[in-house]
């Protein structure tokens, strides 16, 4: 390895993990792991205009859903809600099950390969966790969407270097 670090630190643009599967996006169109969490947004299945803030915490495991205005979700009874399943089952398309599982710090059977197995591993409990930074990440995502196919700089990432020096 280059002692001046690897050859991806030194451009502007950054790696993008592929989904390891395709993913539904209409049911779950943002997740991410971030913040110490799997967190993401989960569309409402009975309001198509209501989507769920849904997140479980690395370590302990303590899970949150709510509404994007902080509507507690109705089915997050001192359990895993169906919106928090479809969050995992949508983060082990996203990530592979090993690494949802080693981010959040669960130990899995070797025979696990599902979202299912990883919701059953979780030893957590309902704790409030704030849904407004991930419900603004999620809409700040959805800017680029509108934005025209291009390869020049997009103003608001103009402090990154636009050459790479030569060594």
């Amino acid at each position: 390895m280059d002692p001046a670090g690897p050859a991806w630190e030194e451009h502007s643009t950054a790696r993008v993990v592929a989904p390891t599967q395709p993913r539904k996006l209409a049911k779950v169109p943002f997740v991410e792991l971030a913040d110490g969490r799997l967190q993401g947004v989960v569309s409402s299945g009975s309001d198509i205009e209501r989507v769920y803030v849904s997140s479980i915490t690395a370590r302990d495991h303590a899970y949150h859903c709510s509404t994007n205005n902080n509507r507690p979700c109705g089915g997050l009874r001192g359990h895993v809600c169906n919106h928090l399943r479809a969050l995992v089952d949508e983060g082990v398309l996203q990530y592979g099950i090993d690494r949802v599982a080693r981010y959040l710090r669960v130990d899995l059977d070797e025979t696990a390969t599902d979202g299912a197995a990883l919701v059953t591993a979780l030893r957590g409990r309902p704790e409030p966790a704030a849904a407004a930074t991930v419900f603004s990440r999620f809409l700040h995502h959805l800017t680029y969407l509108e934005l025209p196919a291009t390869t020049e700089p997009l103003t608001e990432l103009h402090w990154f270097p636009a050459t790479v020096a030569v060594r």
